[in-house]
């Protein structure tokens, strides 16, 4: 019998030829696994699916008898309107009137609810037990403002809750149950979260209790999500957030955020728009953290050093003051209230580590500073006109309120003296330090800014006082003229303590914005 030799790719078909018919076929094998392998490999895989679609059922049925559905009776005061509100100002005066009267009458209802004991709870969230002695974790947007807090379980009992502590700044609240033993949920460490992983949300989103959704960890260390024009806290609030892609409604805030073991991960806070697939919760570890202490103590005690920085890698006109400086941040502001104001620090210095722990933005510097007790002595790495120095700081506790600033004088010198980039100085004297409401010290006070030039762009302000000039001391209007006549390209680094409020902060002068 006559043999026939068939051809092979190998001889038949040119090089890129080949690796295409390999690809087709392996394409063949995971689109039409009975045809490639038959019924056993479709098995196989109809199996894998099956196994992660019970994944995803163990989960939701071992962590919902630990949610919580929190509602909320707010105080008539919480809901008012400021009648001068923009919104407001937009209507016709008739309806503007209509619907403020309407408004009132509302607010008067509710009062008289309240004082007769029946409180309307129309304000709802989500939260988890974390102890079985009746502690559940929430947001603190969700409680803030309640006169009256019921919590839902799962096996449909309403029992009323009261407000152990709050911490606007991580937004975490702590809720109190008496006469409850709840179902604590198991609590993950965020630190081992990793981009891509299984995420999964359960709260009562538009109060669809116990609703369970999807997605992934999109990304983690997300630390610019609220912008200091949302909220007077957005440039101090711990921003450490995990985002994710499963969906997240309003409702699912203070509800957990867990991984595939049915291990909390984050307390679901805030989404980016709705259906946009964009959500935030606050790391676990944080969030217990801020719980164990608002438990102890009702409140939480956060360490701070009084200083407003700014990563070295987002200031591109500060890195020619910088030389071989790649990362850390820029200490742009120190609080007249804060440790950091009595200590060696300086404006314009780079902060690299703090206790040994590298920073390269704001939230790493939170971060590393409520790492240790309040009053804790933390030595600074620090990079001073490009040379490495050591300074320590003694943290002291987060003021809980802004301390009032007087109102500040404007009158302007009779002598005026030099004049640079759009400002005019003068020697600083015990009266003028009166007539600008400083306090009197060496340097020059600012006695005029002109608008639109390079001096107003850097937010100088009459009656700011500047010590040094590229980090050269200045006592007089002479030395700031004479500090100044060699400047550079790269500008002049200022250093000044601001009239406003007493902070000691830098700036920048150029001629050209670049």
């Amino acid at each position: 019998m006559k043999t026939i030799t068939m051809p092979t790719l190998k001889t038949q078909l040119p090089v890129r030829s080949r690796r295409h018919h390999w690809q087709l076929f392996l394409l063949s094998v995971l689109l039409f696994p009975r045809l490639a392998f038959g019924a056993e490999a479709r098995s196989a895989t109809l199996d894998i699916a099956r196994q992660l679609n019970q994944a995803f059922i163990d989960v939701a049925e071992k962590v919902s008898p630990s949610v919580v559905v929190v509602e909320v009776a707010r105080a008539p005061e919480a809901m008012d309107i400021d009648e001068n509100h923009p919104l407001l100002e937009m209507m016709p005066p008739e309806t503007r009137k209509k619907w403020l009267d309407g408004r009132k009458r509302e607010l008067e209802r509710r009062q008289k609810q309240l004082d007769d004991g029946e409180p309307e709870y129309d304000g709802s969230g989500s939260g988890i037990a974390i102890r079985k002695e009746g502690y559940v974790l929430t947001n603190t947007h969700v409680v803030e403002g309640a006169q009256a807090i019921r919590v839902r379980l799962r096996d449909g009992r309403k029992l009323k809750a009261t407000i152990r502590g709050i911490d606007p700044q991580s937004d975490i609240a702590v809720l109190k149950i008496e006469g409850a033993e709840l179902i604590p949920a198991q609590l993950g460490d965020s630190s081992k979260t990793r981009v891509g992983e299984f995420a999964i949300a359960i709260g009562a989103p538009f109060e669809l209790d116990y609703s369970v959704t999807f997605g992934h960890v999109s990304a983690k260390g997300r630390n610019h999500v609220v912008r200091s024009f949302m909220t007077p806290l957005g440039s101090s609030m711990d921003q450490d957030f995990i985002q994710t892609d499963a969906s997240i409604n309003p409702g699912n805030s203070g509800g957990p955020l867990v991984n595939i073991e049915g291990e909390v991960i984050g307390i679901n806070t805030m989404i980016r728009g709705l259906n946009t697939g964009i959500g935030f919760a606050v790391p676990i570890n944080l969030a217990r953290t801020v719980a164990e202490q608002l438990i102890s103590d009702g409140r939480f005690k956060r360490a701070w050093l009084g200083i407003g920085v700014v990563p070295l890698k987002d200031y591109p006109d500060f890195r020619s003051f910088a030389e071989g400086l790649e990362d850390g941040v820029v200490v742009e502001r120190i609080d007249p209230r804060g440790p950091a104001y009595k200590s060696e620090l300086r404006p314009a210095d780079v902060i690299t580590r703090i206790e040994g722990v590298k920073v390269n933005n704001a939230q790493e510097l939170r971060n590393a500073v409520r790492s240790k007790s309040v009053g804790s002595k933390l030595t600074l790495d620090v990079v001073r006109n490009n040379k490495p120095i050591k300074v320590q700081v003694k943290s002291d506790e987060w003021p809980e309120e802004n301390l009032a600033v007087p109102a500040r004088m404007r009158a302007i010198p009779e002598e005026a003296q030099p004049r640079f980039l759009g400002l005019k100085v003068e020697t600083a004297t015990k009266e003028l330090a009166k007539k600008f409401n400083i306090e009197p010290q060496e340097g020059v006070i600012v006695i005029e800014v002109e608008p639109g030039t390079p001096a107003a762009r850097a937010g100088i302000q009459t009656g700011d006082l500047i010590s040094e000039a590229n980090h050269k001391p200045v006592k007089t209007a002479r030395q700031f003229s004479d500090a100044i006549k060699s400047v550079s390209n790269k500008g002049v680094l200022l250093s000044l303590t601001k009239a406003k409020d007493g902070a000691s902060e830098f700036r920048i002068l150029k001629d050209k914005v670049e």
